[in-house]
């Protein structure tokens, strides 16, 4: 009984676990950076807004 060749069976390995890395790579470094760093950056810019408006308007009455 001959056993047929397996020939590009670890190409289509290889192709569907490197797609599926980079996929869920991308994916994950879209959720960080849209669903934590983007806000986190929003939410740290108004702190330092809120206290240079009171810096200058404490500055601005004197």
């Amino acid at each position: 009984m001959a056993v047929k060749p397996i020939t590009g069976m670890l190409r289509r390995a290889v192709v569907l676990d490197l797609s599926v890395a980079m996929g869920l790579g991308v994916t994950a470094g879209y959720a960080f950076w849209y669903g934590y760093h983007v806000p986190a950056v929003r939410h740290r810019d108004a702190f330092y807004s809120k206290i240079e408006e009171e810096r200058a308007k404490a500055l601005g009455s004197k």
